[in-house]
């Protein structure tokens, strides 16, 4: 193997390139999603200032923000597979496009919160709608486990892109619209809004392109094999299309279950048809014994982030330094770029040194970053700071969504990372309302520290749990099972 395959190896492209179409289609709509998230994490607590509100009233837009995202969030990712993941994503789309339409036309308080509660406004510059942990568990279906972390890598790189774009854009544009037109800061900020909405109409038509393969199972349903020898296999086919054929809107779940008989036949397993709403979820306790545990640390990561937003920390140096728009900007774009260069390697760097190293020694510099934030007296410092806590800070996503992936069951993925994320976002909304009243108060430098010190105790929580978690163990199981099942219906054909 030459230097040059090598090199090309550790980018993970090999991985992205042999995916199917609908997993670029994914990333491409996470992409411009992305950059219309940071350029609204830019502006937005700018955007806010220029219409006179108060620190704690910004606070309190991205918590009560965040909170309905947990609510959204949770609504749409627990019905995706029985709603359909991508009418799932159609429906987010639509209401990003609803919500960047008021964000460009209004500047009532209320109207505006309504706006962002009800509909997709990120307050933070994160992906805390409904659509992260759908697109995840859509890629996991569409890899396989050797490639997962590296095509998860560039979905994961190419936010980081977008983010980047956005906000290097957003940046320029509202400095030549102040300085080079003699608008007003809020005229300028009702563009950059619109181009939220653009974006919104670029992830509906990435939707719509589309295939079923992005369906739970790949939009094939998989045969049931009776195990029992003495059941006819037309009767049970007919049985199981029986089964299949349940009330309209609702989804049909079909159970064994073994019944002894008093003579001294063999044990027959016999189906049971069993119907559920499509409302109704249920995660097995295998499943919640690993989440739990994970869930109450990826709640602790996100206190600390919601304190310490993008949309807050450029608040905080505009405050501190009184930066011209078009170089904070710059420098959140910066950030991004080296976040996207890094996320590229996250991926072909779990596979030798392991998920949770990377996870965690990625981590911990991004985490220390944050919590020495506001020691530095000079630009160029903060910068250096900035760029090591945003570079870093992403190089963790891809492996812990495969992380997910390989310790749930495939059919338990949607809703186990769409709980996450809504827990994720739960945990966020506690941050900016402390945030708000610190900066209030003349603090605002406490919520880095305090941060940092809660970034630093879910990494060191990461690697004592799960250090030794045995991985991929459903998927082998299930290989196992549907090999076992072939066999079975090749004796038959015997």
């Amino acid at each position: 193997m030459t230097l040059t395959t090598r090199l090309f190896a550790l980018t993970g492209l090999p991985s992205l390139l042999s995916t199917p179409r609908d997993a670029l289609l994914i990333i491409l709509n996470r992409t411009t999603r992305m950059l219309s998230y940071g350029a609204s994490s830019l502006i937005l607590a700018l955007f806010f200032a220029s219409l006179n509100f108060s620190d704690s009233q910004i606070g309190l837009f991205m918590t009560l923000t965040l909170l309905g995202d947990v609510i959204l969030s949770l609504l749409l990712t627990l019905v995706a597979d029985r709603l359909g993941r991508r009418r799932t994503l159609l429906i987010g789309a639509t209401m990003m496009i609803c919500s960047g339409t008021i964000f460009a036309t209004c500047e009532n308080y209320f109207v505006l919160l309504g706006a962002a509660v009800v509909g997709v406004i990120s307050a933070t510059g994160g992906d805390f709608g409904p659509f992260r942990a759908i697109e995840e568990s859509m890629v996991s279906e569409l890899t396989a486990q050797e490639t997962r972390a590296e095509v998860l890598g560039w979905y994961v790189a190419m936010s980081s892109a977008g983010s980047c774009a956005g906000t290097a854009v957003v940046g320029r544009v509202v400095q030549f619209l102040v300085e080079g037109r003699q608008w007003e800061a809020k005229e300028a900020y009702h563009v950059v809004f619109w181009g939220y909405v653009a974006m919104g109409v670029v992830n509906l038509l990435g939707v719509w392109g589309m295939t079923e393969r992005c369906e739970l199972g790949g939009g094939v349903k998989t045969p049931v094999v009776l195990e029992a020898e003495t059941e006819p296999l037309l009767p049970a086919a007919a049985a199981v299309a029986e089964a299949e054929a349940g009330p309209s809107g609702g989804v049909v779940v079909v159970q064994r279950e073994e019944e002894e008989e008093d003579d001294k036949e063999p044990m027959k397993k016999k189906k049971k048809k069993k119907e559920r709403g499509w409302y109704k979820v249920e995660i097995s306790r295998s499943t919640l014994s690993v989440m739990l545990i994970f869930w109450a640390l990826v709640m602790l990561d996100n206190v600390a982030d919601g304190m310490v937003s993008m949309s807050w920390t450029t608040y905080y140096m505009d405050q501190k330094f009184h930066l011209p728009k078009s170089m904070l900007g710059d420098f959140l774009s910066g950030a991004y770029f080296l976040a996207a260069l890094s996320s590229v390697f996250a991926g072909p760097l779990a596979r030798h040194i392991g998920l949770v190293n990377t996870m965690v020694f990625t981590h911990i510099p991004s985490s220390a970053a944050v919590l020495f934030f506001p020691l530095p007296k000079s630009v160029t410092a903060t910068f250096a700071l900035l760029l090591v806590r945003v570079g870093l800070n992403n190089m963790d996503q891809a492996p812990r969504a495969a992380l997910i992936a390989a310790v749930v069951k495939p059919e338990e993925r949607t809703a186990v990372m769409g709980i996450t994320g809504t827990l994720r976002t739960l945990a966020s909304t506690m941050g900016p309302s402390v945030t708000g009243v610190l900066a209030d108060g003349g603090r605002f430098w406490v919520a880095f520290v305090v941060a940092g010190a809660l970034r630093l105790t879910y990494d060191l929580g990461i690697f004592t749990m799960f250090i030794n978690i045995k991985l991929n163990k459903h998927e082998e199981e299930e290989q196992t099972g549907r090999e076992g099942d072939e066999e079975e219906v090749e004796r038959r054909r015997e």
